[in-house]
């Protein structure tokens, strides 16, 4: 997701957000008051299956605002069991639900389809199909409290998006909303629209087709793929696309539904997406999904990482770096293409690594650009803004509404940069990039904190664990003490933290690398040592 930049007003925003959807709620009679949540534990209802595919048709009725849908969810029961479930926000209608081709008796209560079946459902492959209808939630403020916009471009033209990586997948279609089942063979999304409308979605268009005065798309995914990246953007769009190749010489599209009225600006938009693709190749490997497509749509919302058709609404807002126009917000949101779509958190407990990785990938474009000094100015800026609320990583299950919060983007980034420091950057560039080539932790199969910090252990020859909890699972910083023994001799050592780690001080006679641990380690200068100044750490230090 976008990293907003979060000041004092966080708090009056989200009032205001929550406020709007109570209000949306009282009017529609249809939405909870609290907000929704995605994730958090797993119910025993759907352990006993993985999901397959999901194939989505969607009739959006723009006039009147409501969706009718089928969804059919093809699953591996993984344990025979009578009872098995899904999420739907209940704004919405569920009028018939079929197992293999056979109507279930079902019950729709508290925003999840339970289905209780005679005899045991066996182990194998099951097809599921939900037929439903509704309201679907108003986006108060996207991304970060999403849900639909019904929304007009500046022509008078209708222009709609849906956002839910908050909320999940069930403000939309009945799924099992949980970031640790990506459906393993992919999906199909098949999206009804008034005619003159284009549909932008994942993966691939495959079919295009009129319906009823209507227009249908066909998109199919044919990667695994989150639920909150199964979405649409409709618009009066026009598709600008050009061939892009690859670092390893496969032949990609790059594709942009751009609004009619921005047309001329696309091809020097995908130059700017180019380069930011150059960059963020060369330190995380190619291009993760080569079979489909490298796309972007323009939205009336900032931003959103939607696999293979990311949200875009920076409005052409450029900055410079390297002498050379950047756009931001396109770049970190191609960044989850890498960390959030190929590498996925299990749980969102483990958010930080979809958004502090991909927030670290920002930094990598500066110093590419514009060389190691800028890249590091960009950690030190990123740290005036820590707010040391909450953990980074808070529990080993949490719903997304508590592991989201304004650290896991520039603290989970800090916190590479200095994994970084501690192993090197050469080794730490290597086992960053093994990491991600590694089919163990990538497409289908998730991951949590512990297996990054057991593969750069693995691949640095060292103890990181010690360090990956301190940093974290809490919010301490290092505490240094500085104690001067005699002229020109000082002894420095950590008060909270009892293991050893790398740190620069610069003395009268430059900088120097030593280890630094819970015993003091004496220290020469004829001037008062400076503890890393590089700011490589975060941390205290107190001098006597």
């Amino acid at each position: 997701m976008t990293p907003e930049i979060i000041k004092i007003s966080i708090s009056l925003r989200f009032l205001r957000a929550v406020l709007m959807l109570s209000f949306y709620v009282l009017i529609m009679s249809a939405l909870p008051a609290q907000r929704i949540v995605s994730g958090g534990p797993l119910k025993p209802t759907q352990s006993v299956y993985d999901v397959l595919h999901y194939r989505i048709l969607l009739d959006v009725d723009i006039e009147k605002r409501i969706i009718r849908g089928i969804t059919e969810i093809k699953l591996n029961m993984l344990v025979p069991s009578k009872n098995i479930s899904f999420d739907l926000l209940q704004s919405y209608k569920v009028t018939e639900v079929w197992m293999n081709n056979k109507k279930q008796t079902f019950t729709h209560e508290n925003h999840n389809i339970s289905i209780t079946t005679p005899a045991n459902i066996p182990t194998g492959t099951q097809t599921i199909k939900i037929e439903y209808s509704g309201v679907p939630p108003l986006a108060t403020n996207p991304p970060w409290v999403g849900g639909i916009q019904w929304e007009k471009d500046d022509n008078g033209k209708d222009w709609v998006a849906f956002t839910c990586q908050n909320e999940g997948a069930k403000t939309l279609y009945p799924c099992k909303d949980h970031p640790s089942d990506k459906p393993d063979q992919g999906a199909e999304m098949e999206v009804l629209v008034p005619q003159g409308l284009k549909v932008a979605g994942p993966g691939l268009l495959v079919k295009e087709y009129k319906k009823d005065k209507k227009q249908a798309f066909v998109w199919k995914a044919f990667y695994p793929i989150h639920n909150y990246s199964l979405v649409f953007n409709i618009g009066d769009y026009e598709v600008v696309q050009r061939e892009y190749t690859t670092i390893d010489g496969n032949k990609v599209p790059m594709v942009f539904y751009v609004l009619r009225e921005n047309k001329p600006r696309a091809q020097k938009h995908l130059d700017i997406l180019e380069k930011s693709l150059r960059v963020l190749e060369k330190y995380f490997g190619e291009y993760p999904f080569v079979k489909e497509k490298i796309g972007i749509a323009e939205t009336p919302h900032l931003g959103m990482e939607h696999q293979t058709m990311n949200a875009y609404g920076n409005r052409y807002r450029y900055s410079q770096v390297g002498g050379e126009d950047f756009d931001w917000l396109m770049h970190h949101e191609l960044g989850h293409e890498w960390w959030g779509n190929k590498v996925s958190n299990r749980d969102w407990a483990h958010f930080w690594i979809q958004e502090g990785i991909c927030n670290f990938g920002d930094w990598l474009y500066y110093l590419e650009k514009e060389g190691k000094a800028s890249f590091h100015q960009q950690a030190i800026n990123a740290s005036y803004q820590f707010l040391n609320k909450y953990p980074i990583v808070q529990d080993s299950v949490v719903d997304s509404g508590k592991a989201y919060h304004p650290d896991i983007y520039g603290k989970g980034a800090f916190f590479m940069r200095s994994l970084s420091f501690i192993i090197g950057d050469s080794l730490f560039f290597r086992i960053l990039k093994d990491f991600i080539s590694d089919k163990k932790h990538t497409y289908q199969n998730t991951v949590s904190t512990s297996d990054v910090e057991r593969f750069f252990s693995a691949g640095a020859g060292m103890q990181l664990q010690p360090y990956f909890d301190f940093f974290l699972k809490s919010t301490d910083k290092l505490r240094f003490r500085v104690k001067a023994v005699r002229p020109g001799e000082y002894d420095v050592k950590f008060l909270n933290y009892f293991e050893s780690l790398p740190v620069e001080i610069q003395t009268s006679g430059g900088i120097m690398r030593t280890e630094i641990s819970d015993d003091a380690t004496r220290i020469y200068s004829d001037s008062l040592p400076i503890i890393d100044p590089g700011n490589f750490y975060l941390k205290s230090v107190l001098y006597e």
